[in-house]
């Protein structure tokens, strides 16, 4: 099978494109041929050595997967050979195929494409568990968006917007946030010419924004301490800006505010029940037509990056998805 392999730490352009043999199936696994692979920022960052968990090399980057079982495993049950499924494989994903257990397999929406469901799992499973269980966003309440065009944040507007808040989109481009007015958002932020704090002081009546969502870090995390409201909650999502921000702890005795960490990954694994009701109230979702994953690029595997450099340039609006095979 084709497989995109990191084989030393480096930039995206030190991976490799090469043959190699499927990994043998072993009891309690299931292989997905996959169909589509989805782009997402951790890829970047494992292929660095940057990441909390490190593969033996050589190792595909790619968290998520879509396409159809395979195989399954000695006593592996609630999947079936054949079935369309998303799978969160943490790394692996660039290949033709990918070995995986069964707990980290859900079956794809009805409705959904492969490349739709590829982009799906790590976005909108993150926002979904950063609105609900870390943030408790309560309607009515507003929501600051940052990285707002991006994948992660993208989901968190459209989630938000569900979840019954007032939606506050930033971004670093007019053009981008374009797309985020389209998903819900109520106003709208270009941080690179617009003072970020004074900007959502002036949309909130002073007050500041109720729940912020960040996936940025560096000098926006910075301003969003200062434009946090007092029982406020600024999610700590990720730092795509590539500063991790220190935390100045008087602002967060001064604002009575709570700062809260949202790593989805340790979620999923320790709470899978409640990951799997996330899953189906979105899924649900999706199928009534309310949620509308949207995917800004496809590109072929070889391609792989590409689109690594697509995302760390930030030119991506939406999810960008690997495709594989036809």
């Amino acid at each position: 099978m084709k497989a995109v392999l990191c084989k030393q730490y480096g930039p995206p352009e030190s991976l490799v494109l090469e043959e190699v043999e499927p990994k043998p199936l072993q009891p309690g696994e299931v292989r997905v041929g996959v169909r589509a692979c989805g782009v997402n920022f951790p890829d970047t960052l494992i292929i660095e050595g940057k990441y909390q968990f490190k593969p033996d090399m050589p190792f595909s980057p790619g968290g998520e997967v879509a396409g159809t079982v395979l195989e399954l495993g000695e006593g592996v049950s609630g999947v079936e050979v054949g079935q369309p499924v998303i799978a969160m494989t943490g790394w692996g994903g660039y290949a033709e195929q990918v070995v995986t257990p069964p707990d980290r397999v859900l079956p794809m929406s009805p409705s959904m494409d492969f490349t739709t469901a590829a982009g799906f799992a790590m976005t909108y499973g993150t926002s979904m568990h950063a609105l609900k269980q870390r943030a408790n966003l309560k309607p009515g309440e507003t929501l600051l968006v940052l990285g707002a065009s991006g994948g992660v944040g993208l989901a968190a507007v459209e989630l938000g917007r569900l979840l019954g808040a007032r939606v506050i989109a930033a971004g670093g481009s007019d053009e981008k946030l374009k797309i985020a007015k389209e998903y819900g958002a109520e106003a709208l932020i270009n941080y690179n010419r617009e003072d970020l704090k004074e900007r959502v002081k002036e949309l909130t009546g002073g007050k500041g924004a109720d729940v912020i969502y960040d996936p940025v870090g560096g000098d926006a995390f910075d301003a969003c301490m200062r434009a946090i409201n007092w029982n406020g909650r600024l999610l700590v999502v990720g730092f795509a800006s590539g500063r991790i921000p220190k935390v100045p702890v008087n602002l967060a005795l001064l604002k009575g505010c709570q700062i809260v960490g949202v790593f989805w990954g340790a979620f999923r694994n320790k709470e899978p029940e409640a990951n799997r009701e996330n899953f189906r109230q979105m899924f649900d979702w999706v199928e009534q037509g309310k949620l509308k994953p949207y995917i800004g690029k496809t590109m072929p595997l070889e391609q792989a990056s590409d689109a690594l450099y697509a995302l760390l340039n930030r030119e991506a609006v939406g999810k960008i998805v690997l495709t594989v095979g036809d």
